[in-house]
């Protein structure tokens, strides 16, 4: 009797013997669940916007460089780098959560497969072997490119190097969700850990390639249109001894009413404005003898700006 009703108490004798998933699921650290959950969707958060702050580290560095200037001399802020790298993201960010899409959406349609045996289609078993052989395939390349056995661009090597550890890992999921079985399994998850460092190495790595190349594309293309930018005349209370072929000096004429400023100088654009500083150019700069003015704001000066 006093067994009887204490298992009908709600003790561990109704329901059978409590497991540790159920127990560890059910009670004591419910906040263990929430942490897990926020650390899933903040970490891949926090993994885009250190690319783009990455991105647009090196794009600015690559885009000022061509002129000459040292993009830590301009002090950008933080959001500064942040906002000039999300124009050029558009189109690898939209190809890469395309491919992403993709592959979830192939994963979930082998599970689903998985769970059906013996109903898979013709050759489906070979799927994942064929994922992870071209993985290794690719991994192998970007290895060799990256050490010199065969020409390889700056993109190249980290490309090859990530997709293929991704294709490797891709293909060794698809196998265990089309066997029925759970992934990763706790053998493998060390490496998963290190494939995941090496994808991320290599996501900067190309990154950095990337932001370089597309900055020096666009600052080689405003050297060639510097009309785009505004028209800047400048005048000063002495004499700055700019090369006379890149901008024009002109002597302003004395009149009846004080005046501070006494030289005037045209023929330049606003290359960028920062922190109370300008950085001029001249019209028809060059990539051999081109200067760069910076010039601080200030009573010193007196600045107006034009578009053509």
């Amino acid at each position: 009797m006093a067994e009887g009703n204490r298992g009908n108490d709600g003790g561990p004798g109704a329901d059978g013997p409590v497991t540790a998933e159920e127990d560890s699921g059910s009670g004591g650290h419910p906040w263990s669940n929430w942490a897990i959950t926020l650390a899933t969707l903040l970490a891949p958060t926090t993994f885009i916007g250190a690319l783009l702050l990455y991105f647009g580290f090196a794009y600015t560095g690559a885009l000022y460089a061509h002129f000459g200037v040292d993009a830590a001399t301009l002090g950008f802020s933080t959001q500064d780098y942040a906002l000039r790298s999300a124009g050029a993201l558009y189109v690898p960010a939209g190809v890469a959560l395309t491919v992403a899409l993709v592959a979830v959406l192939v994963y979930y349609a082998a599970r689903a497969l998985g769970a059906r045996s013996g109903r898979l289609p013709p050759g489906g078993r070979f799927a994942p072997y064929l994922l992870s052989v071209c993985g290794l395939v690719l991994f192998a390349l970007g290895m060799l490119g990256g050490l010199g056995v065969w020409d390889a661009g700056a993109m190249d090597t980290p490309l090859l190097l990530g997709s293929g550890l991704v294709l490797v890992v891709y293909g060794r999921a698809l196998f265990f969700k089309l066997s029925g079985a759970d992934y990763p399994v706790a053998r493998e998850r060390l490496a998963l850990a290190l494939v995941a460092a090496l994808v991320g190495l290599s996501s900067f790595w190309a990154v950095h390639a990337y932001a370089k190349q597309h900055g020096d594309d666009d600052a080689r293309y405003l050297a060639r249109n510097l009309w785009l930018r505004p028209a800047v005349t400048v005048d000063t209370t002495e004499r700055l001894h700019l090369p006379p072929r890149q901008v024009r000096e002109t002597v302003l004429p004395a009149t009846d009413q004080p005046q501070r400023f006494r030289y005037r100088y045209e023929g330049l654009r606003l290359l960028a404005e920062v922190n109370g500083r300008m950085f001029l150019i001249p019209e028809n700069w060059s990539e051999t003898g081109g200067s760069v003015l910076v010039i601080p704001a200030g009573n010193a000066v007196r600045v107006a700006f034009r578009t053509d």
